[in-house]
């Protein structure tokens, strides 16, 4: 970077799927960009969870960007679902092709952004000294980029190996001939621990909650299917624009006790032999009508006693404290046979808690157990943990932790009341991780594009939503929200998972289609809900209410 770079059109903060779009759709703009990532690479999610066995729970050929006509045509994704390294080596490769590595500064946090009244600018500073002026500042921060690590008593005495798997070394790690103990069984968990126990001497899976996981049912790709979807991805694109989901999939038409129980095992074999998360779409009111829940529950748990010889640890790993598919249902390879081996121990701590961690492994309040690696499979601070580690301050000084202690408030999951010209990508109040994260990101930085040329034409030089578009807009979320069985449960969705993170659920939960047309409506009627303020004279005058 220059030293004229000190001041530009936009900030991009973070290097994964939103923010190297953003880099690419801003620049084509004709717009400045300089952006910033803590990370020493780029692809965010994909940089940071090496863990073995990870793996994205929507298939590759959908999880894949659709601006780039030709880049979808010439790559080719080798399996149904795509591993890190191999959606790693996929972003690089479209950084590559649109010189998007030019716009970052890696190893580089942001540590505060600070609007100026006076200016109406934004103040960017980071850990390493650097920083920039930018008129509009985009949070591309993540979802799931901020780990999350349990305080328990004794955990930093631990004289072994401790590895995060939202934080895995880049190096292999060797697990051959010891004792792993495993914290967690989220979808993390669920993926390493087949892959540990293979060469593990022991793994001891510590677990409090039980998932529901099905087989991801992955296979290798055919030429001859390649070739197909390639021939028919317009198609593909826009129905997965129109789903609920962002993949090309749609429920059974009736409700699951609309139809015979001979007609409703059919229809759950198929999206059990579908496989993954996906299984929680069969049916249109699985997640919101508690009889058609429990017979999907019913289904599931006998397969998965089919798959655990033991009968106790079978009923062990079934959950009972939540409907299914109101916690992320997790997509596994070979999860529930890795209790058949006589090489895993399954603790369960809702019987035996963990006490402490000591220098040389975990005691529960029944037993010791000594291991020599111990890894943490215990998640992020999701939706909001990111940004709530940045000090980001808006007009009259406001600090966005402040303004979200209760919950975070957003407008369409984009913008912040109080904050102009300040965006967020994938943000609470969007669909968020309730879809395909790589369409969402574009449908997000499409959208704040055409805003922004908006603005251009009527000479404007901010734009922010009213509080009483956030108040409307956070009731819609939560209306939506209570009319289905996901806030029953307590999962990351709700930040259930981080002491004393206020309890409300964080994503749209409509659906991407009907979101997408929700903003669609809003830009079209003029940006409803939004505030411009001309660009003539930068203090006071020029307010328009939108």
């Amino acid at each position: 970077m220059t030293t004229q770079d000190s001041h530009v059109d936009v900030v991009v903060v973070g290097a994964g799927i939103a923010g190297l779009y953003a880099v690419h759709r801003f620049r084509a703009r004709g717009m400045r960009v300089r952006g910033f990532e803590s990370a020493s690479g780029l692809g965010g999610t994909w940089f940071h969870n090496r863990y073995p066995g990870a793996r994205c729970d929507v298939e590759s050929i959908d999880y894949s960007y659709s601006f780039d006509e030709d880049l979808q045509q010439e790559w080719t994704w080798s399996e149904r679902f795509a591993t890190q390294e191999e959606i790693l080596r996929y972003l690089e490769h479209v950084a590559d092709r649109h010189d998007l590595r030019s716009a970052f500064e890696f190893s580089t946090r942001v540590t505060a952004a600070v609007y100026d009244e006076d200016t109406r600018q934004w103040s960017i500073e980071t850990d390493t000294g650097a920083s920039v002026t930018a008129r509009f500042c985009v949070l591309a921060t993540g979802v799931l980029s901020a780990t999350n690590m349990p305080d328990i008593p004794g955990r930093d005495t631990f004289a072994g190996e401790l590895h995060h798997t939202g934080e895995w070394p880049q190096q292999p790690v060797d697990f051959g001939g010891k004792r792993v103990g495993v914290i967690g069984t989220g979808s993390s968990g669920i993926q390493s621990i087949p892959i540990i126990a293979e060469s593990a001497d022991h793994v001891f899976v510590f677990q409090r909650s039980p998932n529901y996981s099905i087989p991801a049912r992955n296979r290798p790709l055919t030429p001859e299917f390649v070739a197909e979807v390639k021939a028919t991805y317009p198609e593909r694109r826009r129905l997965s624009r129109l789903s609920g989901g962002g993949s090309p999939y749609t429920p059974y038409p009736k409700g699951a006790l609309e139809v015979d129980a001979a007609e409703r095992i059919r229809v759950f074999d198929e999206w059990w032999d579908r496989g993954g998360v996906l299984f929680a779409k069969a049916f249109p009111d699985q997640t919101s009508d508690p009889a058609a829940n429990a017979v999907a529950r019913e289904y599931v748990e006998a397969e998965i006693r089919k798959l655990v010889r033991d009968p106790e640890i079978a009923e062990q790993l079934i959950p009972t404290d939540h409907p299914i598919g109101t916690k992320r249902i997790v997509t596994d390879s070979g999860y529930f046979e890795t209790y058949n081996r006589a090489n895993v121990t399954l603790v369960n701590l809702r019987r035996a808690p963990i006490t402490e961690i000591t220098a040389s492994g975990v005691r529960t309040s029944e037993q010791i157990y000594d291991l020599d690696m111990l890894v943490f499979a215990t998640g992020f601070d999701a939706m909001t943990g990111a940004l709530s580690r940045i000090d980001i301050r808006g007009r009259d000084g406001r600090e966005l932790r402040a303004e979200w202690s209760a919950g975070p408030r957003t407008y369409l999951g984009l913008a912040v009341a109080g904050f102009p010209n300040m965006f967020i990508l994938s943000g609470p109040g969007s669909p968020s991780v309730l879809a395909n994260m790589v369409l969402t990101a574009e449908q997000h930085v499409d959208w704040i594009a055409d805003c922004l040329d908006f603005l251009d034409e009527r000479n404007a030089c901010t734009i922010e939503p009213t509080a009483e578009a956030v108040s409307d807009w956070v009731a819609e979320c939560n209306a939506k929200a209570s009319a289905t069985l996901f806030p029953t449960a307590d999962s990351w969705y709700l930040g259930a998972n981080i002491p004393g993170k206020p309890r409300v659920f964080m994503p749209y939960i409509g659906g991407f289609g009907a979101y997408s047309a929700i903003c669609d409506d809003v830009a079209a009627a003029g940006y409803r809900g939004f505030e411009l303020d001309a660009a003539e004279g930068l203090s006071g005058g020029g307010h328009h209410r939108r």
